[in-house]
């Protein structure tokens, strides 16, 4: 159990870090969305479990990405540098993609409670067309 505190104490030192270099680079808006990015994507995912428009299979793909999203559990440790997060965003990336294939970009649009232009980066790096 020590180890696992050591391990959330530097994830959330090295996120702290960044978050703060954002800022004082002047890049408060970076800052903002890196701090709020896995919050609004769990809430993206849980909104769009419950929109009618997506087909169940899509709702069920959703579900378990966000479950994976929030487990403390991850195939790489978060506390690595670079990679740690890298199998969160594969996840969020592949159902996305899922998602939008079967129910539009728009619907997406509409339930993402962040900047646009960070749901662009996202769809742009998961290679999903930006507009459908």
């Amino acid at each position: 159990m020590p180890s696992l505190l050591i391990a959330v104490t530097i994830l959330l030192a090295v996120y702290l870090v960044l978050v703060a270099a954002l800022i004082v680079s002047g890049r408060r808006l970076a800052a903002k969305e890196l701090a709020t990015l896995l919050p609004n994507l769990v809430r993206l995912f849980k909104d769009l479990t419950t929109d009618a428009r997506v087909p169940r299979r899509a709702k069920v793909v959703l579900a378990l990405a966000a479950v994976w999203l929030v487990s403390p559990i991850d195939l790489l440790p978060e506390f690595l540098p670079v990679v740690g997060p890298l199998d969160d965003a594969v996840v969020a990336a592949l159902a996305l993609r899922y998602l939008i294939r079967r129910s539009g970009v728009d619907v997406v649009r509409e339930h993402w409670r962040g900047e646009p232009a960070t749901l662009d980066a996202i769809l742009r790096a998961a290679r999903i067309p930006l507009t459908r």
